[in-house]
């Protein structure tokens, strides 16, 4: 009798010949695309030391050009994260709505704005805060960046918050309806501080877009971040290769940075929602005395030391 996995059986002699078979093949097939890659560098010169000690050697590459382009990048991405993070909750929120009029209207903006790409709200906001507000030139493109991925992001978020809290058990709702909590009660100490953990991957996921789409900003609006950095370095430096592997790397640290944190925080909330309430048992050797009439037991609360240090008696 085959050993059967939960999804499928598991494969038999030939099927796993055959994958290691396909394994070998996609190995090789990628070993020999690599080496394609490293003889065509290698050829036009972009793999000469000359192109790639700027980045040891000289610090003005990081002091006049990805420092400050990092710098924009993070200060654009943290703006956008701080007001799409609660405005995508309360839009999140606002669908749920039991009341029609709060329902249709939010649904209709976060369909709106998630059906329109990043690039087009940038370009829009640019023209906008141009013609109708007193914002300085050269601050125009940030505000157009931050206003771009907040207006996208956020209506994002808010189909994850609304999945999210769609995905609790009815019983929470009835549980927190039956004990007489009104619904701003229920979705604020009840369901929304459940539904975090099960949101977090996916709002991890999209701070990481937030950081990348910067870059969008950089490539139309001059907004002066990271990957706009890219041009100025290897015109100065003739090394464009090397400059997009370092920016590469930069980003790559980066997301790696906020996604493991991310995993740290999910893990904390996690064992932060364990059970660690009183525990209730009897005892019947013990006896209260005298208090206590034919000899009843003892019941003793397991949880936390009393001050005193003697057993608390329920």
């Amino acid at each position: 009798m085959s050993d059967l996995s939960v999804l499928y059986d598991a494969p038999g002699p030939r099927a796993r010949q055959r994958n290691v078979l396909i394994a070998a093949v996609f190995l090789i097939l990628l070993a020999a695309g690599a080496w394609w890659l490293y003889r065509t560098l290698d050829d036009n010169g972009e793999l000469e030391a000359r192109k790639w000690e700027p980045f040891v050697t000289d610090s003005q590459v990081w002091t006049t050009y990805l420092l400050p382009g990092l710098q924009a990048t993070l200060t654009a991405a943290a703006l956008a994260m701080v007001i799409a993070l609660p405005l995508g909750a309360v839009l999140g929120i606002g669908r749920l709505s039991d009341h029609w009029w709060i329902s249709k209207p939010v649904g209709a903006i976060v369909e709106f704005f998630r059906a329109i790409p990043v690039l087009l709200l940038m370009l829009f906001a640019n023209e906008a805060y141009a013609m109708w507000t007193g914002v300085d030139r050269a601050d125009r493109p940030m505000y157009a960046v931050v206003t771009g991925l907040v207006l996208y992001n956020a209506s994002v978020l808010a189909e994850v918050v609304k999945a999210g809290i769609l995905s609790l058990p009815r019983g929470q709702r009835d549980a927190a309806q039956a004990i007489g909590m009104r619904k701003s009660q229920m979705m604020t100490f009840v369901l929304l501080p459940q539904a975090v953990t099960v949101m977090l991957p996916a709002i991890v996921s999209q701070l990481v877009v937030i950081v990348k789409d910067t870059a969008l900003g950089g490539a139309l609006l001059g907004y002066s971040e990271l990957m706009r950095s890219v041009g100025l370095v290897s015109a100065n430096y003739g090394n464009v290769i090397a400059s997009f592997v370092v920016v590469a790397v930069i980003f790559i640290v980066v997301n790696f940075l906020i996604t493991s944190f991310a995993s740290w925080l999910e893990g904390k909330l996690r064992r932060g929602k364990r059970s660690t309430g009183a525990t209730v048992t009897v005892d019947p050797g013990d006896q209260v005395g005298a208090g206590v009439a034919g000899g009843d037991s003892v019941i003793r609360v397991k949880g936390p030391e009393p001050k005193d240090g003697g057993d608390r008696i329920a």
